[in-house]
């Protein structure tokens, strides 16, 4: 039955991207190209629909399916608690207001407003916090008192961020396919059914979209898919953590292609000056394009490190204290030698016009 689930919501996003594309769809909504974009042409940018509707469709059977027959399922009680109906709510929430300012623009006070009631939900509401970050054979953090505000700033950080990296032709399905992938891994090892439903369908839902999204791109996901993809995986981050599936760097170490790209980009421009909230083209990502990358090679190669990303997160759950140091000492200068590898190949390369 999970197999059946995750194979239809797959299907059913790729059918659904590929009524999106259509001129003739009403949902159709379109990207035109800005001082951020590195596409020429407009786009349609209503490819998050897909991804959102099929999960939502594949949680709701499940949860039927457990209902009905809760054995075959495989479905424990928990996955369907009360908590587990505020996150998906909380989903719900965030997907519905980026839809509507995908369609007709919503003032950004009101979008980060709406996002931060979403993130409240989930960490009062449902207990999701960050308690403590465990630096390896060294300390404990504790974050005492500070641990609810610092969760919720973690969880819009996510959420935007995911909004920051979602620029080139499938870069956000990519790393949305093997980051909910990896997570599902350490939902399925730790008997944990409700991690293991939805990052499957979230993973399954961008690969079928990613059909359509991969370079040359025919469809963008959009606010609409990229925001509540943050939100959702910071969500899955924090719920994990609560139930012991891993330690604060496992997700971390996941994620961090997305993640270190736009904090280090924005550090970078607040450090020099410019206003981190303008549209621009200073990820790294963006930076090959314009050094002459195609998209297709940049997106290759970007895949190629998070595959390697989630493989280091791996072999950090199950290493000892003083391994765990070494893994996070390795990506570290993994990270550092790629940003090195960028400023090299735009020395070397023309930039093309902008």
């Amino acid at each position: 039955m999970w197999l059946l689930i995750a194979g239809g919501v797959g299907v059913l996003s790729w059918w659904i991207t590929g009524l999106l594309v259509s001129k003739a769809s009403f949902l159709r909504s379109i990207d035109h190209p800005n001082d951020r974009s590195l596409h020429a042409e407009p786009m349609p940018r209503s490819g998050g629909v897909a991804i959102l509707a099929s999960v939502m469709i594949g949680l709701a059977v499940a949860a039927i399916g457990f209902a009905v027959i809760p054995h075959s399922m495989g479905f424990l009680p928990k996955g369907l608690a009360s908590a587990s109906f505020l996150i998906v709510g909380s989903i719900a929430l965030v997907t519905t207001v980026s839809f509507l300012d995908d369609r007709a623009g919503l003032p950004i006070g009101l979008r980060f407003a709406v996002q931060a009631i979403a993130a409240v939900i989930v960490v009062w509401g449902v207990g999701l916090t960050l308690p403590s970050i465990l630096i390896p054979a060294i300390k404990t953090v504790v974050l005492g008192g500070f641990a609810a505000p610092v969760s919720v700033l973690f969880l819009l950080w996510m959420t935007n961020l995911y909004n920051f990296m979602d620029g080139m032709d499938g870069f956000a399905g990519g790393m949305t396919t093997l980051g909910f992938g990896f997570l599902a891994y350490f939902g399925w090892r730790a008997g944990h059914p409700f991690m293991l439903l939805t990052t499957t369908v979230v993973a399954m839902s961008a690969l079928g979209f990613l059909f359509h999204n991969f370079p040359p791109a025919r469809i963008f996901m959009g606010d609409v898919g990229s925001i509540p993809l943050g939100f959702t995986g910071g969500t899955l981050m924090l719920l994990g953590l609560r139930d012991g599936l891993f330690d604060f760097w496992v997700p971390i170490l996941i994620f961090s292609p997305f993640i270190l790209d736009a904090t280090v980009t924005v550090f970078r421009r607040a450090w020099q000056r410019q206003r981190i909230w303008d549209a621009h083209r200073d990820h790294y990502y963006q930076r090959l394009v314009l050094s002459g990358w195609s998209h297709r090679k940049v997106v290759l190669a970007e895949y190629g490190v998070m595959v390697l990303c989630g493989g280091l997160a791996v072999l950090y759950q199950d290493a000892s204290e003083e391994w765990r140091l070494v893994i996070l000492g390795f990506w570290g200068m993994l990270f550092l030698s790629l940003a090195l590898a960028v400023k090299g190949v735009e020395q070397r390369i023309q930039p093309v016009a902008s």
